[in-house]
């Protein structure tokens, strides 16, 4: 067993534990913020639609770097952005709300668009442009994971994020709940990603001793998704693989399919529920703090000592069938008036979650191999921040047109996840058999 495999896992969990956090900060409040500054669900849809947007671009050339120049510097460069952008999300609560022009329009409804609206869009396009974090992250967990605990690290991974999703909205919600409204969370959201930095630079080990001289070429968007080959330091012709390659990996397509899906089914849950939450079910801040912190609650039960568990016994391909199942009944109930059904399809939420998704990037990074994972991870990362751009876009038009029926379109998309699930028994079979 080489070094790399040996590397802690502790320090890389804080750090996906650290982002997580102060990202789910945002939650609770940005809807409020958005209205506040005067937009509407399909503005909400688009703001949160910014991130991704940029991510998509941000994701690959952060995974190609992380190739090239090791996962420490990338990630210590993927969060300082995102320390940045804090610092501007600040400026856009002390701006002046100035009107610069209004919106009435049949199809995206009425709106303004005013000075610290502008500068909330592009404190999230500043963070998504560097935001290529989870893609690195998740190849710096496959390259100190062997093929025995690579599941259960990926669990471990998974688990480390809901607990930031646990923290990160309560914090929002206590702190939001003071005189000072926002700006002690946007302030909490500072110094966690302060500490982020810290532990990046001191307590994270690089994995690779050797890397891939980079050779510059002449810039092109297909550059965007290339890699260097993990495994071919020392040797002097290593090829560079792009997008093309990538696709090329067997069984990689389908997954990036199921990976773009998942996305867009989430995506529509996460634009429509807080603003179901603030119209419909009239909650506050702190209220729907709470709601995604008992989910996330959940989620770690799930992720941690469930999977854990059922993860000796069962296969990836069967933990992603019966999750994507769970995952179609919360759909189907989340969007309920009654608090006590909402609160239910919680428990659906954290087991299909919890089930399906580390199981799932485990079997990625499985298909993925040595050779590209960090290209293989950017890829996917930009597969879901696709996805969650136009999840985010039309979830937020959709909800402004038919209310929670946006629900049962995620419900939809994630029942056609469950049928193509099965196909990945008969993979399975295939990779067994060569």
């Amino acid at each position: 067993m080489n070094s790399t495999k040996q590397a802690p896992l502790t320090p890389v969990l804080m750090v996906n534990f650290i982002g997580t956090l102060g990202y789910s900060i945002i939650l609770p409040f940005l809807v409020f913020l958005v209205t506040d500054f005067g937009g509407n669900e399909f503005i909400y849809g688009l703001v949160g639609a910014v991130y991704p947007a940029f991510q998509f671009f941000g994701a690959p050339l952060m995974g190609r770097w992380s190739d090239t120049y090791g996962r420490r510097k990338i990630l210590f460069l993927s969060q300082l952005g995102t320390l940045i952008a804090w610092f501007i999300f600040m400026v856009a609560l002390f701006a002046p709300k100035t009107v610069l022009i209004n919106f009435d329009a049949s199809a995206i409804g009425s709106f303004s668009l005013t000075i610290p609206l502008l500068i909330l869009v592009f404190a999230r396009a500043m963070d998504g442009i560097t935001g290529g974090n989870v893609s690195v992250a998740n190849a710096y967990l496959s390259d100190v994971s062997t093929e025995e605990n690579r599941k259960t690290n990926f669990g471990k991974m998974a688990m480390s994020s809901s607990l930031g999703f646990i923290l990160g909205p309560s914090i929002a919600g206590v702190l939001g709940a003071t005189k000072y409204e926002e700006v002690l969370p946007v302030g909490a959201a500072i110094l966690i990603s302060m500490v982020a930095l810290y532990v990046i630079w001191f307590k994270l080990p690089e994995t690779k001793a050797n890397l891939v001289k980079p050779t510059l070429k002449q810039f092109k968007i297909r550059k965007l998704f290339a890699s260097e080959q993990k495994d071919c330091y020392e040797v002097e012709d290593c090829p560079d693989k792009g997008l093309k390659s990538v696709l090329k990996v067997k069984n990689i397509p389908f997954m990036l399919v199921i990976y773009f899906l998942t996305f867009l089914g989430f995506s529509f849950f996460y634009v429509s529920f807080p603003m179901h939450a603030l119209g419909t079910l009239e909650w506050t801040a702190f209220e729907l703090g709470i709601f995604f912190s008992i989910m996330s609650g959940l989620m770690i039960l799930v992720q941690g000592p469930i999977l854990s568990a059922v993860s000796k016994k069962t296969s990836e391909e069967t933990l992603i069938t019966i999750g994507s199942f769970l995952l179609v009944i919360n759909f189907l109930l989340i969007g309920s008036t009654n608090i006590l059904i909402t609160y239910t399809s919680l428990v659906f939420f954290a087991l299909g979650n919890g089930l399906m998704w580390p199981s799932f990037l485990s079997l990625v990074a499985k298909y993925a191999g040595k050779e590209q994972q960090g290209a293989v991870q950017g890829v996917a990362n930009s597969a879901g921040s696709l996805a969650s751009i136009v999840g985010l876009v039309l979830g937020g038009w959709l909800f402004g047109a038919v209310g929670n029926v946006t629900f049962y379109i995620a419900a939809i998309l994630l029942l056609v996840i469950f049928v193509l699930s099965f196909r990945l028994f008969k993979l399975k079979k295939a990779v067994v058999k060569t």
